[in-house]
């Protein structure tokens, strides 16, 4: 409101400046980058103004112990999660490199959590050029305060202590030894000593920037991965892929290049690249071409040559000029065991199982009403959205995003035909409400926070939209993904933005949901909607 009653005591020609700059403060809050923690306990989110902002879970430290001793206290054991904020620290700044004459923007591109040791929060963070180290830990604010003396014994501020020195015979050597035996000092006792005491006053979380990995790529950074072995993790930009040591920021190791010697024979560049969550000798990378290539660090130090190659076979006639840019992976993420790669496209979610590279076993169609629309998506270059995917901890399922802030989850074991779609939004079935067949089970309302600036809004779904003061604790509440099942199939025109399902449905290509993450041992899923973060649990 407070920019509304500005615009409206401004001048008109102020209007729009001031307008334009509304939407770029409003468009650094938009979160790029989700990640749960590997216990699920604390969850991070970057933003394109380059700042992360840290949530952890409340529901399990209020009654921790031994599932045994819960269940005698009659506390119920599985809950809804509950999640407040934590901490938020600005990770990247804008930089501008000299020699390029190349604005680097302090966009947070990824997110992955390291290994905590001693109680404090480890994670990397990077933007297009530099990664950074963090290590968020409590620090105890303390303070020299009280004096632990009788205040009515106090002399004032005189030097007690001079006094008694003065008073005592003493001799002295030329060496400075003293051959006196009189200990007046320590035996009398002086009631007017005055003894600090250090007392913590409050205990503040700090995050502290480690270590900083930069000047290794020429292009832009878009995937980081830590390795199992806890000691190692993986850059990976355009045309190659970088070896790092967590503890050693100067030097990295090229293990990937696809580079070209004529950059005009280049055909295809890398798109996503991720380690094997047990093995730490085996990585796998995506590219352009829709191909998936598993290597072996054991084989060689630059490994030119990949172990498998997954890709799909193109049907015969069935190439176009949009072909290979659909097919362009965005994302590939590992299933916790480590025998699944799930990957996605712009039209479809595939799995794979590393043991068989003929084809994936599985394949998802996510927006298929799309393809009629592909020439309007080339023309505002929504076709080349990066759309990423996620399993959940027992890999029954996956996960990823649509247009209209939509989001779809499948069943992917074996005859399972579960495919369900849910909107991000303060009422997740607002959409599908308004045309279901058959009635569903009443749901909750996941509540959404909106960052401005460095601030936090709170916003609960009630009767009346209760908002709280900024800052906040924010604990997030949950519906369930799994109540209603739509078809996966949707088809009809639209205007060049939006396309209409069967249902009568309106799609809007301007609103799209990129990011999302899922709990590693839960059926949580966060995911973030421009500039607000939902969590769903079923």
């Amino acid at each position: 409101m407070g920019i509304m009653y500005l615009v409206l005591a401004c001048p008109a020609f102020l209007i729009p400046l001031l307008a334009s700059l509304h939407g770029a403060f409003f468009s650094v809050d938009i979160i790029s980058a989700i990640e749960f923690n590997r216990t699920g306990d604390h969850l991070a989110t970057g933003d394109r103004g380059g700042r992360v902002v840290l949530f952890e879970r409340t529901d399990t430290q209020d009654h921790v112990g031994h599932r045994r001793d819960l269940e005698k206290m009659d506390y119920p054991i599985n809950r809804h999660p509950l999640f407040r904020y934590k901490t938020e620290f600005q990770s990247h700044e804008p930089e501008f490199d000299y020699l390029k004459s190349l604005e680097i923007e302090e966009k947070i591109n990824k997110i992955r959590w390291c290994q905590s040791a001693y109680g404090a929060l480890s994670l990397l963070s990077t933007n297009d050029k530099t990664i950074k180290f963090w290590k968020v830990q409590e620090k105890q604010v303390k303070k020299v305060c009280d004096l632990n003396v009788d205040s009515t014994k106090a002399m004032g501020n005189d030097p007690i202590v001079g006094s008694s020195i003065s008073t005592s015979s003493k001799q002295y050597m030329a060496n400075g030894g003293c051959t006196s035996n009189d200990f007046s000092l320590l035996s009398g006792g002086l009631p007017s000593l005055r003894l600090p005491m250090v007392t913590t006053l409050e205990t503040n979380l700090m995050a502290r920037c480690r270590r900083i990995y930069s000047h290794a790529h020429d292009y832009h950074i878009n995937s980081i991965s830590n390795n199992s072995d806890g000691e190692t993790f993986i850059s990976a930009d355009d045309l190659r892929i970088n070896l790092w040591n967590l503890e050693i920021s100067n030097q990295s190791f090229n293990i990937v290049d696809v580079k070209p010697a004529n950059m005009e024979d280049l055909t295809e560049v890398i798109t996503s690249a991720e380690f094997h969550p047990i093995h730490c000798n085996m990585l796998a990378y995506s590219s352009s071409k829709g191909s998936i290539r598993l290597i072996d660090m054991r084989q060689s130090a630059l490994c030119d040559t990949h172990s498998k190659l997954f890709e799909e076979q193109e049907a015969p006639g069935s190439r176009s000029f949009f072909t290979d840019i659909i097919a362009s992976i965005s994302d590939i993420k590992f299933a916790k065991d480590g025998r699944h790669i799930l990957s996605r496209d712009y039209l479809t979610l595939k799995l794979w199982d590393i043991n068989m590279d003929s084809g994936p076993v599985a394949t998802f169609q996510v927006h298929e009403y799309l393809r009629p629309k592909l020439c309007d998506l080339y023309e505002n270059d929504s076709i080349f959205d990066k759309f990423e995917c996620c399993l959940s901890g027992d890999g029954l399922r996956v996960a990823t995003g649509s247009y209209s802030n939509l989001f779809r989850v499948f069943g992917c074991s074996e005859g399972s035909k579960e495919a369900t779609t849910l909107e991000a939004n303060k009422n997740p079935m607002r959409r599908q409400g308004l045309t279901a067949s058959r009635p569903s089970r009443s749901l909750g309302s996941p509540s959404g926070f909106v960052r401005r600036g460095m601030r936090f809004t709170l916003f609960l779904e009630s009767k009346n939209l209760a908002r709280l003061h900024p800052m906040a604790i924010l604990e997030l509440c949950f519906t369930s993904f799994l109540a209603i099942h739509i078809s996966s199939h949707f088809l009809g025109k639209g205007a060049d933005n939006s396309a209409v399902d069967a249902n009568g449905n309106t799609f809007d290509f301007t609103t799209k949901l990129l990011h999302l993450a899922w709990h590693p041992t839960e059926n949580s899923i966060a995911c973030a909607a421009s500039n607000s973060l939902y969590m769903y649990y079923a």
